[in-house]
């Protein structure tokens, strides 16, 4: 049995094993090897479906959400029954990825990854990859992985566009070097508010997800600049990027994020809401409506003074105030109202 297993390992990575940089002695390397992925949607999935691909011997693969129709157009490991089911994306995630390659062990957490538990899921792992839909995930990660000395990988995609960056603590810059502040809740866009075409999630996907093979095999091609990519317009950039001596995370130490209680939220009694809170916003600082109610209305119906700003979205109302506190009405689910937040309004 241990021939014939032994075999179809040679068999199911013979193209990767043809690869020099790679070969039997790289691939029994990731076949130990463990990797965290957080967030399940158009970069999670593809992500996901290449490493388990590739060999990657245990994945974990955390996510809040649960599966839509609009998310078909580009989250690969999703289908039309996943939705009929009310699969959770890490769930359905495992469950396709489980059927690719049954030698991967996949572990899937539906659950939103916050500064109380983000420490022990990191310590247990290679690399981390952020495959997130909100800053505030991706500053506590730059923390955790800071303090814990652990390798990982910054993308996004947004529209026709997208990014990405390996941070290795001690090395390269890390996430605050680059972006000393948080953004401001409704300054930069979401694909729900921009769009987002699947042809940038599968490039970027795929060299986050290469740079993920890299690092598991402390390889000396290791990117260590930003690429910034737009395939309608046809540009590439890549960018080197100092260390910051000063930085507060990598300078410093001081891991306010990961100490921090951060964004919150609570159900509201007997209302079917939700109440949510951003950390992001600061006493003095307070949210720009006009430039937020010009981002939704294309997609919902939006009114706004100087108080508050309300808007009706896919059935859910949602009530902003100028400190980035909302209201979401029609869910007494906070994670469905953290969601539905960071979707329209962004964190």
């Amino acid at each position: 049995m241990e021939n014939k297993g032994g075999q179809a390992m040679l068999d199911r990575y013979s193209r990767q094993t043809l690869f020099g940089p790679i070969g039997k002695e790289g691939q029994e390397r990731l076949r130990s090897a463990s990797v965290t992925i957080i967030g399940c949607g158009a970069l999670g999935t593809v992500i996901a479906n290449n490493l388990c691909r590739a060999g990657v011997g245990r994945l974990v693969i955390a996510d809040r959400d649960y599966i839509e129709l609009n998310n078909l157009q580009r989250q690969i490991l999703f289908d039309e029954d996943d939705i009929e089911r009310h699969l959770p994306k890490a769930i359905a995630a495992a469950e396709k990825l489980s059927r690719v390659n049954s030698s991967v062990k996949v572990e899937a957490l539906v659950e939103d990854i916050n500064a109380d538990g983000i420490e022990a899921l990191v310590s247990d792992t290679d690399v981390l990859l952020d495959a997130t839909d909100n800053f505030e995930t991706r500053y506590l990660i730059n923390d955790v992985c800071v303090k814990l000395q652990r390798p990982w990988i910054y993308s996004g995609v947004i529209a026709s566009y997208g990014v990405t960056m390996n941070i290795i603590p001690g090395d390269t810059p890390c996430l605050r070097c680059v972006f000393p502040d948080m953004p401001l809740p409704g300054t930069t866009p979401t694909c729900d508010t921009a769009g987002v075409l699947n042809g940038i999630v599968g490039v970027i996907s795929g060299i986050a997800s290469t740079e993920a093979l890299k690092l598991l095999l402390n390889s000396p091609k290791v990117s260590r600049d930003m690429l910034w990519m737009d395939l309608w317009e046809n540009t590439v950039d890549r960018i080197t990027l100092p260390r910051q001596p000063d930085c507060p995370t990598c300078g410093q130490h001081h891991y306010e994020f990961l100490d921090s209680a951060g964004q919150s939220s609570a159900t509201l009694c007997g209302r079917n809401a939700v109440q949510v809170r951003s950390s992001a916003m600061s006493r003095e600082k307070r949210l720009d409506f006009s430039t937020i109610a010009e981002r939704l209305r294309p997609i919902g119906e939006v009114t706004y003074n100087e108080f508050l700003l309300r808007c009706t979205i896919d059935g859910y109302e949602m009530t902003v105030f100028p400190d980035a506190r909302a209201i979401i009405k029609g869910t007494d689910d906070e994670q469905v109202a953290r969601s539905v937040y960071a979707r329209y309004i962004g964190m």
